[in-house]
This record gives C-alpha cells, structure tokens and sequence, in this order.
C-alpha cells in the first residue's frame, strides 16, 4: 500500500504536467500544511486507476488510464491547448461564473431528455464532437465512437480528418451523421469533400470557421519529446501527408493545400457552398453575437458556439460566457449549439438552460476511447446522460424544454 503522502506527491506531480492547471496553483497547494476545507479524503490519485469503464464515477477517471496507455505524443495531440492554453483553462473556470438556481416541490419522476433538431429526435442533448484522428488513441477509432453513439442513439458529427471514412461512419453509426468541413485554402478540396459526404447521405455540414494561423500546440510539443518512437518511421508529419491519411481526402487533387484551415474564408464561400449541396449548413466557430447575427442574415440552418476546445485561440473567452449574449443576437431564429470545456451534467444544464438547443461534447469520449476503446466512450455518455438527468431533476425541469434562463444566475 502507497503511503498517502507518497500517493499525494504523485498527484501533485501529474497535475503539474496537466494543461488544465497553473503551476503556481500547483505549488501553493503543495505548500499548503492544513486540510482544506472541506477536508478531502477520497482524492483520485495516480496509483490506482481505474481498471474498467464501470469502476469510473466521472468521466476525469478515464483521463489518467488514457495518459497511461496511449503514446506520449498521441496524448498530447488529444491534450493540447494553444501558447499559455488560457482558452483551455477559461472553458473550465468559465461554468463556476453560472450558478444554477434550485427549485422544489416540482415533480420530477418522470425526465424527457429528448433533443429535436431538423425534424430528427434523439434521446439526449448530449451530442458527439468532431474530434480528427481518433485511431491514434485506440485501434477502433471513430469506428468504435460511431458504434457507441448507435448503442445511445447520440447525434454524431464526424471529423474532415478523421481516421475513417464519412461513409464508414455513417454505416458504423446506423443512421446519418453530420460532417464537419474543414474547407482548406482550396475550392475544390472543399468543394469535393462536401460533395462526397452530401452523396454519403450527410444530411448537415458543420464548417469550421477558427483554424486560421498555425496553432502553437506547446503541450503537444513537449510530450512529443518525450516520445521515444520515431514518428517519422510510422508516418510523414508535413502537411500533405497528414492530409494523404486521412480517407475522406481519397481521389481529391491535394496539392496546393497549404492548411486544413482557411484563412480566406469568408461569407462568400458561405454563399458558394450552400450553392453547390442540398445540406443544411452549420457554422462553427462563432464566438460572438456580431457573428451570430451574421450567420442567421447569410442563412445558416444553425450554429456552433465553440473555441475548438481551446485549440485555436488564446482570447481567453470561455463558450459558456459567449453563449448568453449570441443566444440573445440570434433570438431563436436558428439553433444554436455549443461545445468546449463540458465536463459535467451541471455544466451541460446551464447551457441548455441558457438557451443551446444542445451540447457537444469532445476531449472525454477520447478519454474514454483511448482507455477502453467504445465500451469506454459508452461509460463516459453514460455518467454524462447521468449527471444530466440529476441537475435536471434539482432545477425543476421534468423536459429539456422547460430548462429557462430563470434557472441560471450569473455569480457575483
């Protein structure tokens, strides 16, 4: 048995190397002699692990497994913010700005969790991101994410540069998935992308607007030095064999593409796409009310309130705080969605109860891929579907429907 001061340096020790918190609110912990308060006695703790997907009773169980058994480099492609990864940070910190506002003598025996979108429903509010290279965390890859949004009948959206195809996704999943483009600096890479997912019965493309200027991805970097594989051998790391990886770029001419981003997007590639597929079209990346307002007046079917998980931008600017005043701009002409940073049941409730017609959700289903592949991401929508249900059930909310912004107070 470790001895618990032992046990406690460990944690100090991966928490130090994690993203999500800052080394100097590392060390004064450290120094910290008394208990805090309220004391805490059952602390996770990096000597033991969870060693199947029901022991974890959150989802940042299934982080530390993931980090134990998914190469260096490949977890921190999955963990990485972007230069001082204030976003990453702010996406946390953000939802302790919202306090949800308890109600009682409601009954609430009976929950309607179900989510309506385009004239689709499904059993949750609870949607799966767009998250690329899923093979680099365990065999299965978006096969086995797509297997588990079937088993809870979860909306799917798959990434351009998934490690699968929009056609193999799609039969994974038993019923149709949206696409998320990233439409590159190349019309007819954009062009034949959309096309070939439209044909592959995608009903939504989800465009992504905030992949601009090359990411400094320094948590990546430094795990990748500790890395003691040779990624060349395995596979090229500039861009266009990156690109050549990824089947949803099968038979397209890649050459002149400088980045799966776009810095010369603008609405009139907006207007030129909805030209070319019958899909609904979603934006996602918006961040502001301006924006929002803009993609309702160049008619887009529906938004996506994001920071790419902290990825793109170091603005700082959690979802959760941008999401109030867009939910206002856009007035309930479209839906509007919203993803980065959730974690938890009470996370996902504020933003429904602040207008999101739905969450989604990224970095833990990975967790939950890269520790026990799907049987792992089923747990992790699970505890979520779970812990959902609960603050629903606090609120006073019997559906989603009566989720109201009277429910959530921004703290003082």
């Amino acid at each position: 048995m470790i001895h618990q001061p032992t046990a406690r340096r460990r944690f100090l020790q991966y928490l130090a190397a994690s993203p999500l918190m800052a080394a100097s609110a590392v060390e004064a912990l450290a120094q910290e002699q008394r208990l805090p308060d309220p004391s805490v006695w059952g602390t996770r703790t990096l000597d033991k692990l969870i060693a199947s997907p029901r022991e974890a009773i959150n989802v940042f169980d299934f982080e530390p497994v993931m980090h134990e058994k998914v190469p260096p480099a490949h977890f921190g492609y999955m963990a990485t913010g972007i230069d001082d990864e204030v976003t990453l940070r702010a996406n946390r910190a953000g939802f302790l700005k919202f306090q949800l506002r308890p109600r009682r003598l409601i009954d609430v025996e009976t929950l309607d969790l179900r989510m309506e979108l385009f004239g689709q429903t499904y059993p949750s509010p609870i949607v799966i991101a767009p998250t690329s290279s899923n093979k680099a965390f365990h065999e299965d890859g978006e096969l086995a994410v797509a297997r588990a949004a079937r088993k809870g009948d979860h909306l799917q959206m798959l990434s351009t540069v998934a490690t699968t195809s929009i056609e193999q996704a799609i039969e994974a999943r038993g019923r149709p998935i949206w696409f998320q483009l990233y439409p590159t600096n190349k019309w007819e890479v954009a062009e034949g992308l959309a096309r070939r997912a439209e044909k592959a019965g995608a009903e939504t493309i989800v465009v992504t607007t905030d992949v601009l200027a090359r990411q400094n991805w320094e948590t990546l970097v430094r795990l990748w030095r500790t890395d003691t594989r040779n990624c060349g051998t395995c596979h090229g790391l500039s861009l266009a064999s990156y690109v050549k990886r990824k089947p949803n770029f099968d038979g397209l001419d890649i050459s002149g593409i400088t980045s799966t981003g776009a810095t010369n997007l603008t609405w009139d590639f907006i207007k030129r796409l909805r030209d070319t597929v019958k899909t609904r079209l979603v934006l996602k990346g918006v961040m502001t009310a301006e924006d929002g307002v803009l993609a309702v007046d160049n008619g887009l079917d529906a938004i996506v309130v994001s920071n790419h998980g902290g990825r793109a931008d170091d603005s700082g600017r959690s979802t959760i705080d941008a999401l109030p005043e867009i939910i206002e701009a856009v007035d309930g002409r479209i839906p509007v969605l919203v993803d980065s940073g959730f974690r938890r049941g009470t996370d996902i409730v504020k933003a429904l109860a602040l207008g999101a017609r739905a969450v989604c959700i990224g970095r833990p289903y990975l967790w939950g891929l890269g520790a026990f592949g799907q049987p792992g991401v089923e747990r992790v929508l699970d505890l979520l579907h779970q812990e959902t249900r609960a603050a629903m059930m606090q609120v006073g909310a019997p559906s989603l429907k009566q989720l109201v912004p009277a429910m959530v107070r921004r703290a003082s």
